[in-house]
Parts: structure tokens; sequence; C-alpha cells
């Protein structure tokens, strides 16, 4: 049995693919095959748009603040079969949707692909974690090499200007406090919104 949807806090999180082009140093799939009591998240394989509309429509979306793309590979890996969900989340309900992913959504696609969110996607939060590209490189270990960084703050730019809420999260354990009032200012350049997120096991 897949684990396609899974509650976490007020959220209801949407699991629909294993494949990642990073290989974070604090990714929490090191840990275990779940999370936040969640069942086991890797999948024998990927569900199909119908199986994970059927799979939210099994939950009661009255019981969540906002639908969350995240799962255990990044969303945007499948970005169009998402934006398919997102089509059909907003046709049937008001409940506000969010991606986290890392932000090299342009990289894999070739494309740019902040545009495609407009009017589908409320909130994106995309993982920062550095001030350079060397240290991002050191602690995202990214397939796409060194232009890695530059391509997930553009992508962050873009997304400022498509979607309502842009956020970029630094994880605590990888970020010195000096480090994150840097990240700080980058976000606000950008146009973004930083949270430090802690840690977790």
């Amino acid at each position: 049995m897949m684990t396609i949807t899974y509650p976490v806090k007020n959220g209801l999180y949407v699991n629909m693919t294993n494949r990642c082009p990073c290989a974070c140093t604090f990714c929490l799939r090191q840990n275990g095959e779940s999370v936040y009591g969640s069942e086991p998240l890797w999948l024998d394989r990927e569900p199909t748009v119908e199986e994970v509309c059927a799979d939210i429509d099994s939950r009661d979306l009255s019981q969540y603040s906002e639908v969350v793309f995240c799962g255990y590979g990044e969303p945007t890996e499948r970005l169009d079969d998402l934006l398919k969900v997102a089509a059909y989340i907003k046709e049937n309900c008001a409940i506000s949707i969010r991606i986290n992913t890392n932000g090299l959504s342009d990289l894999i696609h070739g494309e740019r692909t902040a545009p495609k969110l407009k009017g589908l996607i409320d909130t994106v939060s995309v993982s920062l974690n550095a001030t350079n590209a060397e240290a991002y490189n050191a602690v995202v270990r990214p397939k796409f090499g060194i232009g890695s960084y530059d391509a997930m703050l553009k992508f962050t730019e873009d997304c400022v200007q498509y979607v309502p809420h842009v956020v970029m999260t630094v994880v605590d354990v990888v970020t010195s406090p000096k480090e994150q009032e840097r990240c700080r200012c980058i976000c606000e350049s950008i146009g973004a919104t930083l949270r430090v997120r802690p840690y977790e096991e």
C-alpha cells in the first residue's frame, strides 16, 4: 500500500515521487522510511494523477489549513502532474496549496517553470541553506553542480512574480546565526520571507 497523503500538524502532505536531484546532508530520508508518524514514504512506483486525487478525496480537507506537496522526493520532478492535482483541488475546495521545493525546477525541466504556478499555488517554500554557491554545493550536493545555487535564486525570484507567498528556509544545524542573517538579507533582496527550520531527527 502506497502512502500518497499524510498529515503533519495542520497540513495534508502529498507524496508523489521519491526522485530528487539533491543529496542534502540534513535530509530526513536518511533517518528512516517515514516522518512525523506517517506510514512508509518510499514508493514502489509513482502514483498516477487519478490515484493522487482519489487519495485526497478520501480525506476530509476541512480538517486541514493547507495541502502541501512534499514527501520523500522533490515534488517539482513531477511538476505537470502536480499542477493537475492542484487544479483538481482548486476546483473542489478553497484550501491553500503549498509546494516545498529545493528550487531547482528550472534545471530539472530545462525551462522557466515559475509562470506555470500562477493561480494554482498559494505558497512556495524554497530551501536556501547557504549564502554562496560553494557552501550550497557542499550541503545540498545537487547533481547539476555549481550553477544550482544561482538557478535556485532565480527560480525563487521568478516565483515572487507569480505566487502570493514565497518563503525561503534554512535548517538551523547547517547555518550559523551570522549566516542566517545573511540569508535574511538575500531573501529580502528577492522579495521572499526567511524561515529558520529546526532540524528534526
